[in-house]
């Protein structure tokens, strides 16, 4: 028996312009210690999909099917079903800033979390706490367990929030787009802390991305999203080699490159709209009287609009002319920012976040600022 298994699940909410229907028939199962990858546009119906599963779509119109472990999420009683939330399923959501409370400090909401589902004394959740953010790597976990969130990078933030959700040892982790405010670098790690305590815990992992090639390099499958049902559901490596749904094809065409030509304005699918109790169509005329190839029922043909295409027009590698000189709208001189932050033995040090900067900006041209999470981009 699959550890969890989804049958036609369709998810609609009642508007003033008529019904939305974010997830039309959506079907999969996923075993333990297997990897599932959920990819998709913006409004494709990932987050729905899974927040449902939760229990956590309110003034939803939902029917279907969410077995786990047997029994059916759509219908448990609230109070049992807030019971497996954290024990046996837990969530790693977009933006960590704004599932932790400001208020509090992390190691408390760590804590706190425990001591609702065990009977644990709060000297015995805050260690717990301690130990946790010490396995998810945070530095110094002995201080840091008793900061606030905003003293918290976005790389450590989203670490306390692997810590909260690995707390009670859950058997299935919902990882929704958990890199998305995240720098490369501190994605791959992120990304390898998650399979690592994956791989260790035997987790079963569901993991939601608009990301093909993360979702590739993580994931045993991956299944696609289209107007709110999986149209493609393949091994990860097979997929993206050899795509066989003609979103699919668009939706792995459409990826930036390093080496190709800029491309300003193209959009792999327009979002469907809502209109009276249907929605219209993808917008994307190359689509349209494309037959998909189906393998063994986990390749699905959808009905495809003939509304003309609502991308931008592409823009293949423009060039810019070089503005003549002339007083910046904004120049920087030397620009450097410390923070006295607590030290060792009650003293402070002062934390120097930004040294010795210096730009300029003239009228009509962009100027881009990267960098690593902590290399002081924000504070600039």
């Amino acid at each position: 028996m699959a550890l969890l298994e989804v049958i036609d699940l369709h998810v609609a909410f009642p508007t003033e312009d008529g019904l939305v229907r974010a997830v039309q028939g959506m079907s999969f199962t996923l075993d333990r210690g297997q990897t599932l990858g959920i990819v998709g546009e913006s409004g494709s119906g990932k987050s729905v999909s899974t927040q449902t599963i939760l229990g956590l779509t309110r003034g939803a119109q939902i029917t279907g099917q969410a077995l786990f472990e047997g029994q059916d999420l759509l219908r448990m009683p609230k109070n049992d079903l807030r019971k497996i939330r954290g024990t046996k399923i837990s969530t790693i959501f977009q933006d960590p800033l704004s599932s932790l409370h400001p208020h509090y400090r992390v190691g408390a909401q760590i804590s706190e979390m425990i001591r609702a589902h065990e009977s644990v004394s709060k000297a015995d959740g805050h260690k717990r706490a301690r130990d946790l953010l010490k396995l998810v790597g945070i530095p110094q976990p002995d201080r840091r367990v008793d900061d606030y969130p905003h003293q918290f990078s976005g790389g450590m933030r989203q670490r306390a929030m692997i810590a909260m959700a690995i707390a009670l040892n859950p058997q299935l982790l919902i990882a929704d787009e958990p890199t998305t405010a995240l720098d490369v670098t501190t994605q791959s790690e992120v990304m390898a802390l998650i399979d690592e305590l994956r791989r260790a815990r035997s987790l079963a992992l569901l993991f939601i991305t608009h990301d093909l090639d993360l979702a590739a390099s993580v994931c045993d499958r991956t299944a696609v999203m289209y107007e709110g049902a999986i149209v493609e559901d393949r091994p990860s490596a097979e997929l993206n080699a050899d795509p066989r749904h003609p979103y699919s094809v668009k939706l792995i065409a459409a990826r930036p490159s390093l080496t190709a030509p800029l491309r300003l304005g193209y959009s792999a699918a327009a979002p469907p709209e809502p209109s009276g109790d249907r929605v219209r169509g993808c917008a994307r005329e190359t689509l349209v009287g494309e037959t998909p190839v189906r393998e063994e029922a986990s390749v699905r043909e959808t009905s495809v609009g003939e509304t003309p295409a609502r991308g931008g027009p592409v823009l293949e590698g423009p060039a810019r002319e070089t503005p003549a000189r002339e007083t910046p709208v904004l120049a920087v001189s030397s620009l450097s920012k410390s923070f006295r932050v607590p030290g060792s033995d009650r003293r402070h040090i002062d934390l120097l976040a930004v040294q010795d900067i210096s730009f300029e900006l003239s009228a009509g041209s962009s100027l881009a600022i990267v960098g690593e999470s902590g290399s002081g981009k924000t504070t600039i």
